[in-house]
């Protein structure tokens, strides 16, 4: 179990492969990062027997940026006749586990393979169950299976706490016909990525105050009324006139760069297309002068070195507000619903 698998967006191998290398430089964890182009998945192998493991439990997954799911492990060959037989062998040097998920990558091919992942899921629980190797325990490592094809299979661990949300780290979101724009994904998304659902009650209640920037035509906006929070909606463009009838929403039309809201506000939410940096800058604006409480707000990246144009981003967004002499929690990562962008979480301490 000495490679790190990371499944990711296609086209952002090469930043998942910076990342966990640099990551793994800081923790002294030897050895290297390699991905194929559009495969959905980067590797980190590593030098040294343990590796993989203790570089799982040195870093906290919520703390990566463009990983969707992790797991240390092997590939296994899958031969056609006896595939559960061939993954018990398999699983022999590996601990029983709590919870089992079966995986592909995000590619056209991958998703070929979900009806036959689907198909054998039933069987290969009933064998696991049978051996011992799988019990009903939050607290067991989760076994994670990839499946990079019928005949070959990537057996993988993860800490349930300490890994994505959802298989694949892609939530099983319903898009609601009543939102005035598929975006409305992002900002739900969002939520379940960065607020523990124990805490939505209290920290997104019903006459709470938002801003939305570049608010057209409405697809976040949606979000925070159906929570029952009073939003002012800044954009020059129109919204949904379903929205306006709610009664929750005020439509400023207006610059969302120049906006200052007349009085503090829960949350600033923000999707505007604009180089990041000028984005960046609005965040350090808002949370800075003390206008809302908590924000989420997108970062659009540029064409090349896209995440060290995020950390570098960020660690200055995090060095402004400390030189206010501010305490400010900052997440940030790329989600399911993102595209050529990455979603921040802010909040004051």
């Amino acid at each position: 179990m000495n490679t790190l698998l990371l499944h990711c967006r296609p086209g952002f191998e090469g930043e998942v492969c910076a990342e966990i290398a640099e990551h793994a430089a800081r923790l002294d964890v030897a050895g290297y990062a390699k991905a194929k182009p559009q495969g959905a998945s980067a590797e980190f192998v590593c030098s040294e027997p343990g590796g993989a493991e203790r570089l799982m439990r040195k870093l906290r997954f919520n703390q990566l940026i463009f990983p969707r799911q992790w797991a240390r492990g092997d590939y296994v060959a899958l031969p056609e006749s006896d595939r559960v037989g061939t993954l018990l062998d398999a699983l022999v040097d590996y601990p029983v586990c709590g919870s089992l998920w079966l995986e592909v990558f995000d590619t056209n091919e991958g998703k070929e393979l979900s009806t036959f992942c689907r198909k054998f899921e039933k069987p290969l629980r009933a064998a696991l169950t049978r051996a011992g190797r799988l019990k009903d325990d939050p607290q067991l490592p989760r076994l994670l299976l990839t499946f990079r094809s019928g005949r070959e299979a990537f057996v993988g661990l993860a800490e349930a706490g300490n890994s994505a949300l959802w298989p694949m780290g892609i939530p099983r979101l319903k898009f609601p016909r009543e939102a005035p724009s598929r975006s409305t994904l992002k900002l739900e998304e969002a939520w379940h990525q960065f607020i523990p659902r124990n805490q939505w009650d209290a920290r997104l209640a019903p006459g709470m105050t938002a801003v939305d920037l570049g608010a057209s035509p409405g697809g976040w906006t949606w979000q925070l009324v159906q929570r029952e929070i009073k939003v002012t909606a800044v954009d020059n463009g129109p919204m949904s006139e379903n929205l306006m009838y709610s009664g929750f929403v005020e439509h400023q039309r207006a610059d969302g760069f120049t906006f200052k809201p007349r009085r503090p506000v829960n949350w600033m939410v923000c999707d505007i297309v604009e180089k990041p940096a000028r984005t960046a800058a609005l965040i350090e604006t808002w949370l800075g002068e003390g206008w809302c409480q908590e924000a989420v707000v997108n970062l659009k990246l540029p064409m090349k070195q896209r995440y060290a144009e995020v950390t570098r981003l960020l660690a200055r967004i995090d060095a402004g507000l400390k030189g206010r002499g501010l305490k400010v929690s900052i997440a940030c990562k790329q989600l399911y619903h993102d595209r050529e962008e990455v979603t921040c979480h802010l909040r004051r301490l």
